[in-house]
């Protein structure tokens, strides 16, 4: 386990996975099926927290979504993740999901969330985790993305609400 007080970096929780969008993961339009989307956001996410925390770690928080264009039956998923800010015991991570044609070599942006992950110890009881640093500018940058992109996010969100 990492000590509490050694922090770890943005770039050691950067996970990126690949899918392929098959039947099984489709609606009767040839979409990828919601469902499926968000496991594959959950488990990238989940392994973005552990490689941060080098603990276990279970979901607590999926926030609004955001499903921007479909997936169609054959394209490439990719998904990616990365922590962008942490508590005592929560690590917040953002995953974004882009698919690619790879008949015609385009890609587009498709889905994206923000998720907070609770690092566990082999009880199940909630542990401390690293503190988040961001050595490098890119790191930096994608850091204050995330957190730009979620206050905007909520801003969004509050708007719809109290219309």
């Amino acid at each position: 386990m990492t000590d509490e007080t050694d922090p770890a970096t943005l770039a050691e929780s950067h996970t990126e996975m690949t899918e392929i969008v098959l039947p099984n993961d489709t609606n009767t339009r040839g979409r990828a099926l919601g469902g499926a989307v968000l496991h594959w956001m959950d488990v990238c996410g989940a392994i973005a927290a552990m490689r941060f925390a080098n603990e276990g770690v279970v979901t607590a928080s999926m926030e609004h979504v955001d499903f921007k264009r479909p997936i169609d039956l054959g394209e490439v998923v990719v998904v990616e993740a990365y922590v962008y800010g942490t508590g005592r015991t929560s690590i917040d991570v953002t995953v974004e999901v882009r698919a690619e044609n790879p008949r015609t070599d385009t890609e587009h942006a498709t889905t994206s969330s923000f998720f907070t992950f609770v690092a566990v110890d082999d009880d199940g009881d909630p542990t401390p985790v690293p503190d988040l640093d961001c050595p490098t500018e890119g790191e930096r940058r994608l850091r204050d993305a995330a957190l730009d992109e979620r206050a905007a996010q909520l801003e969004r969100l509050v708007e719809r609400m109290e219309s």
